[in-house]
């Protein structure tokens, strides 16, 4: 059995003993110390082989109390030391065969120098298929999300982690019957805000100082935080809810 380093959140596998869990349950018991998880970041990290749940003979996923401590070790790893999942999946099989590793470290690259950034990671990437794969979604479905600008290839084609979020969230809110249209104004709400935090912070990146220019990430993360903290309550005081 994974056990999770000293200082992890262990409550949340010890109150999943009870059998298996589905993943919505599976869910709700990582939300507690990673409230961003989403069910397709718990498939996406099955399709890159980081868990095995078992599946039913209807074909639906069933977890263990193992499968749930593994991925809260996972996400630890993702969020604490910024580790791409290859990396991840090596220390992980390297500890079930009890090795003692000492925990990998990644470093930053910016003009061909290394950098040791503690702030901020690289931005993980994943392909169009990975994408696909994680997000069970087809063509049709993605294209269509690209063209009302809710989710972006970059320029090699290739998208950021928040794809996948993004993805998982729009599957959800189709649920109620909100379509990808109708999020159009969601988007242009959020670019509004990434402008004016990018118009905060750029003169950061553009010193010469090559400190205060990596300093700029971590304001970038800091005024983001408050700008989403900020359009939550918004809507929240604007429909009368109080969200827990």
């Amino acid at each position: 059995m994974l056990r999770t380093p000293s200082g992890g959140a262990g409550h949340g596998a010890a109150a999943t003993d009870n059998g298996p869990m589905s993943i919505g349950t599976v869910l709700n018991v990582l939300r507690e110390e990673f409230p961003e998880v989403t069910v397709s970041k718990i498939r996406f990290l099955e399709s890159e082989g980081l868990i095995e749940p078992q599946r039913t003979p209807s074909g639906y996923r069933k977890f263990t109390a193992d499968d749930v401590e593994r991925l809260g070790h996972v996400l630890r790893m993702q969020r604490d030391h910024y580790l791409p999942l290859k990396v991840i999946r090596e220390h992980l099989d390297a500890m079930g065969r009890g090795e003692a590793l000492p925990l990998p470290s990644v470093g930053r690259q910016r003009d061909g120098e290394a950098l040791s950034d503690p702030e901020g990671p690289t931005a993980a990437r994943i392909g169009r298929a990975e994408l696909l794969a994680a997000a069970e979604i087809g063509e049709q479905e993605l294209d269509e999300w690209e063209s009302y600008g809710l989710i972006t290839p970059l320029l090699d084609g290739v998208y950021d982690a928040e794809a996948l979020t993004v993805a998982g969230l729009v599957l959800e809110l189709g649920r109620f019957g909100i379509e990808p249209r109708h999020l159009r104004a969601v988007k242009a709400a959020a670019d509004r805000e990434a402008g004016l935090v990018d118009q905060v912070v750029a003169p950061l990146r553009l010193h010469r100082n090559p400190q205060t220019r990596a300093h700029a990430q971590a304001r970038t993360r800091e005024l983001a935080g408050l700008a989403v903290k900020l359009h939550a309550a918004l809507v929240q005081s604007a429909l009368g809810v109080r969200l827990p």
